[in-house]
């Protein structure tokens, strides 16, 4: 037994509400159960009661065992004055607010909501109503999918308004910093950030015309470039760095901060670095250009990049490769903007009062195909599939948030299956 449960219980009505009578001796009606509050204060907010036929309207405090509200020093917070009623599972004391008792009841709830609570919460599966979940319409998760995209969005946006902070509110370098960032995708994405945050987006910007001259700075910046070589290419880019760090006074990382370990060789921290030159190369303003894109298109089309020509016949400097060009690939640019360009659209419309650009931003998602992962794969085994990539969106959420972290009470799927008349097997 938990308070989460009794939230829940009360909160779902999964309770006796004829002939209930507080331990303090009040005849008790409910009338509404109120609204449920996630942050601190009371649990319920804007309660209805009715105590000996007179109706209150105030909040409801929640615990395990009456002598809760003293441990949780609930007494010296005036935030607790307005509980007009307390909900326990023991009672093993009196609570007065204002000298005058507190009227306590515990909730006579549903048996088989209980049992259903103890099955999903001892599933040793990582989904825990597993087991379960083909017994839901496959249209519940279709009205569940939008909300679940939205709070991942909201999770990820937030963490770009600490970066707006930090930053002055310039949303160009924020955007910078966190497309650089995701182009080491989840390998190197700690390097790229390195990176990223050790050259000034304005002294890149000032290169802009020049592809070498960037190249030459992030390549030196990364700590990768060798210092001697018989090769044209990289002597120039050496020579440029050398005057281009002094210039600029950069210091360069350590190169044993990229993983080339279990890497694909298309996916070389090298190759990379040299796409994300090209991206600086051809979209000086990039995240004015990006809100300027009204189809997911012409927003491809802003990252279909390819490294320079050194990179056609190498992996690595000095390291040879087959004859083909390295571009960017489909599967790169969908993750690029599912994870940076859609939360920063999104964010950005909000804002900036621009309902439409956020609604773009869930448009282009609905645009996208599903992610291919091993969370969605686990979610196939279950005959729950993402038709797109806001429906995958919504399942890596519904995973990570709620499944990992086993709030089966606070997920509409867990509340479901819980509420369920029929017991769980």
């Amino acid at each position: 037994m938990t308070e989460d449960f009794l939230h829940f219980v009360w909160q779902f009505g999964l309770f006796e509400r004829e002939k209930l009578k507080a331990f303090t001796g009040e005849e008790i009606d409910i009338i509404s159960t109120g609204q449920y509050n996630t942050d601190a204060g009371p649990d319920f907010f804007n309660a209805r009661i009715r105590i000996n036929g007179i109706e209150w309207a105030g909040n409801v405090e929640i615990h395990l065992r009456a002598s809760d509200w003293k441990k949780h020093k609930h007494s010296n917070d005036l935030a607790y004055n307005n509980v007009i009623l307390h909900i326990v599972e023991e009672y093993d004391t009196d609570i007065s607010i204002n000298n005058l008792p507190l009227p306590t009841i515990k909730l006579n709830y549903n048996k088989i909501a209980l049992e259903n609570y103890h099955k999903l919460y001892g599933s040793a599966n990582k989904i825990a109503c597993s087991r379960h979940i083909k017994n839901i319409d496959t249209n519940f998760f279709s009205l569940y999918f939008t909300s679940l995209a939205v709070e991942r969005l909201k999770n990820k946006t937030d963490l770009i308004k600490q970066d707006l902070l930090k930053r002055g509110n310039n949303w160009e370098e924020v955007f910078y910093i966190n497309i650089a960032k995701n182009f080491g995708f989840r390998v190197n994405n700690q390097p790229f950030l390195m990176l990223a945050e050790s050259v000034n987006l304005k002294d890149l910007a000032k290169q802009k015309n020049n592809l070498l001259q960037i190249e030459a700075i992030l390549f030196g910046q990364s700590g990768l470039l060798p210092k001697k070589s018989e090769h044209s290419y990289i002597r120039t880019l050496n020579s440029e760095y050398t005057f281009l760090k002094t210039k600029f006074a950069l210091t360069p990382l350590q190169p044993s901060v990229w993983k080339f370990l279990r890497v694909r060789p298309v996916n070389f921290p090298t190759i990379r670095i040299a796409q994300f030159a090209s991206l600086i190369h051809q979209s000086s303003s990039l995240f004015s250009k990006i809100i300027e894109q009204k189809s997911l298109t012409s927003l491809i089309d802003l990252f279909s990049l390819k490294a320079s020509e050194y990179w056609d016949t190498h992996y690595a400097f000095e390291k040879h490769s087959p004859n083909e060009e390295k571009t960017l690939g489909k599967e790169s640019i969908q993750i690029l903007i599912i994870n940076t360009v859609i939360p920063f659209l999104f964010i950005y419309g909000k804002e900036k009062g621009k309902e439409e650009i956020s609604e773009r931003a869930l448009k282009f998602l609905e645009q996208l195909p599903a992610e291919k992962n091993t969370i969605i794969n686990q979610w196939n085994g279950l005959n729950i599939k993402a038709k797109n990539a806001l429906e995958s969106q919504a399942l890596i959420q519904l995973y990570n948030n709620y499944c990992m972290n086993r709030k089966c009470l606070k997920c509409q799927t867990g509340t479901t299956i819980i509420r369920s008349t029929k017991q769980l097997i």
